[in-house]
């Protein structure tokens, strides 16, 4: 029986145009390893980033012992985070990103040793660490990364931030949306921000679900995954926002998977809260901006799935505000390129900008 890619790849050499979704599958299938399918606009090449990719490597995986199992995401794509294991995985993230256009990455590994002790920690942050710096030094025009941290010692994630941005190249570091249900307005966090604010690194918050609403979200449709996780974006940035660490740390650059979740969706909400209810906010905090004001601090990957989608978010956050972010290689998002071009609203400049300067002045690349 045929795979779907040997099928696709048919469907691919049978095509003579691929003008769709559907065949810009099948071109994806048929696309040779050296092959880079070039972005441009009004015939001036753009360099299109990707901020939202992920990575296992398994010698970290390992560390976590009868937990090694659950770190395993239950999706397509599993294979294909093992990118440092296997040669053919490599070449086929590779050949995956030039059939969508995408010329670098910017890879992280998802939390998921937060429940670990100190030491158990600290080795496998220290082996993610040194396995991105290692990948991101041999292809370095097709690989940046955030590193991981052990945000539940604030202590070391500070020395680790330290050393992945000084040290390893690495551009700011890929943390969970809260600290296993725990905000991050805790003032044993601060440090991390401050340490982040004074490098110039970018923290990319990406959740691992809210256990505490599991009896509600239970049952058909993955909603564990599809309203728990951008529930907790959106969540971890309202705390950033009304706790006042966006006044405390005005410089900290964080980004949101996902489209940071539901914030942008119903944002002026936020204006009206402390006036309509004031005894549900505290009055020792007064925000030096009205709540939606601080969406222009803050960024959020393009994974909205829809030109209508991505026009709603720019109108409320800002064209300047918005970066790449597919999911890869969970394929949530295969053609982040073609999203952008079809989003009609966007003017050229604005295109150019999220496809990747927003991200190369984000990350402190090299244009």
């Amino acid at each position: 029986m045929p795979t779907r890619r040997s099928f696709l790849r048919s469907a691919a050499m049978a095509a003579p145009i691929f003008c769709s979704c559907c065949l810009l599958d099948a071109a994806k299938a048929a696309t040779p390893a050296h092959y880079r399918r070039p972005v441009s606009i009004n015939g001036k090449r753009v360099k299109a980033i990707d901020t939202h990719c992920h990575c296992l490597f398994q010698d970290a995986v390992d560390l976590m012992g009868a937990d090694a199992p659950k770190v395993l995401p239950p999706t397509k794509g599993v294979p294909e985070h093992f990118i440092g294991d296997k040669g053919a995985v490599l070449a086929g993230r590779l050949r995956d990103m030039d059939a969508m256009g995408v010329d670098m990455q910017i890879l992280s590994v998802n939390p998921y040793w937060y429940d670990k002790d100190r030491e158990t920690a600290v080795k496998i942050v220290d082996l993610n660490n040194k396995h991105l710096a290692e990948l991101t030094a041999e292809h370095p025009d097709r690989f940046g990364a955030f590193a991981a941290l052990t945000m539940q010692f604030p202590d070391l994630a500070v020395q680790q931030l330290d050393d992945a941005v000084r040290n390893k190249g690495l551009h700011g570091a890929a943390i969970g949306a809260s600290m296993l249900g725990e905000s991050y307005a805790d003032p044993k966090y601060d440090p991390v921000w401050a340490k982040a604010e004074a490098l110039g690194a970018t923290l990319f918050i990406h959740p691992r679900g809210v256990p505490e609403i599991g009896k509600r979200i239970a049952g058909n449709g993955w909603l564990s995954n599809l309203v728990a996780y951008p529930l907790e974006t959106t969540i971890c940035f309202q705390h950033f926002i009304f706790e006042g660490t966006l006044d405390k740390f005005p410089k900290l650059k964080i980004l949101g998977a996902h489209g940071g979740g539901y914030i942008a969706s119903y944002a002026p909400r936020a204006d009206h809260a402390c006036f309509v209810s004031p005894q549900n906010c505290n009055p020792n905090i007064t925000l030096k901006k009205q709540p939606t004001e601080y969406l222009s601090q803050m960024y959020f990957d393009s994974l909205v799935f829809t030109p209508e989608a991505l026009r709603h978010l720019v109108a409320q956050v800002g064209a300047s505000q918005v970066v790449i972010g597919t999911d890869s290689p969970i394929p949530w998002e295969e053609h982040p390129v073609d999203r952008i071009f079809a989003t009609k609203s966007l003017t050229d400049h604005e295109k150019i900008a999220i496809l990747g300067a927003n991200a190369t002045r984000l990350l402190n690349l090299k244009a």
